[in-house]
Parts: structure tokens; sequence; C-alpha cells
């Protein structure tokens, strides 16, 4: 990956600027599809800014992958691993989800659609550095949690299988309706009111 270190030298506001338009275009259109003429019209900057600050569509997408990461890798370190509880634990993990997403609204989107790339451009990086990070959260996410809260009757695995499902059709929800909201504390308050309303059902279902 060529970056020029120019980048790095913006003004944070600019740099995150020209990273979320970037993300949301490969987001919307995948690496072969995107455009570099979308990107640099929603980051208003010029097509001869971008290819100086980046090589190559690739050196982009590259570091892109590589920020995500470091995003993620972020949201691991402020895990609480002290809280045994399953569901405390993964409302902590949502709400320093939902501070990263009012500055980076699409990074967790990029990442998810960068598993499922297939241009042979970028297909090999992403399966070395992504799907390793995932597997890591996986392991901290359910890292010291205290099982024997569950019901001896409860298949856990089964019902860590459901809250997984749960919590991925949460977050698609609250995604999709986070733009729609001028205020965002307004949503952060409605989204985690919600998520307690969901986990005191699954409690109820999987808890002793």
């Amino acid at each position: 990956m060529t970056i020029n270190a120019s980048f790095n030298k913006l003004k944070t506001e600019k740099k995150n600027l020209i990273i979320n338009a970037a993300i949301k275009e490969f987001v919307r259109n995948g690496f072969d599809k995107a455009s570099t003429n979308e990107m640099v019209k929603e980051a208003n900057i010029s097509k001869g800014s971008l290819f100086n600050y980046f090589h190559s569509k690739k050196d982009l997408y590259v570091y892109l992958i590589e920020y995500g990461i470091q995003v993620i890798e972020y949201l691991y370190e402020q895990i609480d691993l002290n809280e045994t509880d399953l569901f405390k634990r993964i409302e902590n993990i949502g709400l320093q989800k939902f501070h990263i997403h009012r500055k980076f609204p699409h990074v967790f989107d990029f990442l998810a659609s960068s598993v499922k790339e297939e241009s042979a451009d970028v297909k090999d990086i992403i399966r070395k550095k992504v799907d390793p990070i995932y597997k890591q959260g996986t392991e901290i996410i359910y890292k010291n949690i205290d099982y024997s809260k569950f019901r001896e009757d409860i298949d856990v695995e089964k019902a860590i299988e459901i809250l997984n499902w749960t919590m991925s059709g949460f977050g698609e929800k609250a995604l999709q309706q986070i733009n729609s909201f001028e205020d965002i504390d307004e949503f952060g308050s409605l989204y985690f009111k919600e998520w307690e309303r969901y986990s005191e059902i699954l409690k109820a279902s999987f808890y002793k």
C-alpha cells in the first residue's frame, strides 16, 4: 500500500470527510464498481488530490481496511471484561459502537461488506486482514462470561446463536433508522430503551 504522508498531515475534519466519502462509495458499489469521481465529489476535493494521497484505488481501499481494523481494535479495548453478564456486555459493546458510528457512520458497514467482496484485486488482502479481527472479536465478546446464569435445560450455544441473530437484526434496523434522526442523542436514548426490551425477553427465556 502506498500512501502519501501529506494525507496524514491534513486536518482531522478533512481527513474524516475523505475517509467517510470513500467508505460510503465502496459500501454502495463494491471495489470494482466504486467510482473515485463520486468520492471526490462528496469529499469536495479534486481527483488529482485523491491520487496524490493514495496512488491507486486499491491503495485507498487497503488503507480503509487497515483504518477500519484500528477502529474495531479500539472498540475491543473498550470492552469491560470484568462485566460477566452477557447481556450487559453486549449493551456496553452497543454503546461503544454507537459512539464510533457518530464519527464514522459507515465503517462497520464497510468491514461487513468487505467480507463479501469478490474482487480479485483485494480478496486475498481482506481474508488476511479482516477475517482474523472478526475471529478475535468473537473470542473477546464472550471472554469471562458467567454462563452459570443460564438455565440448565438451555443449550447455551444455541442461545448465543439466537442472541447473535437478534443483535444482527437489531443492529441493521438501527442503522436504517439512525439517519432519520436530527438529534443523534435522542436516537441513542430510544435505541437503548428498545434494546432493553429485547434483552428482557431473551433473559426471561434463557436465564434462571
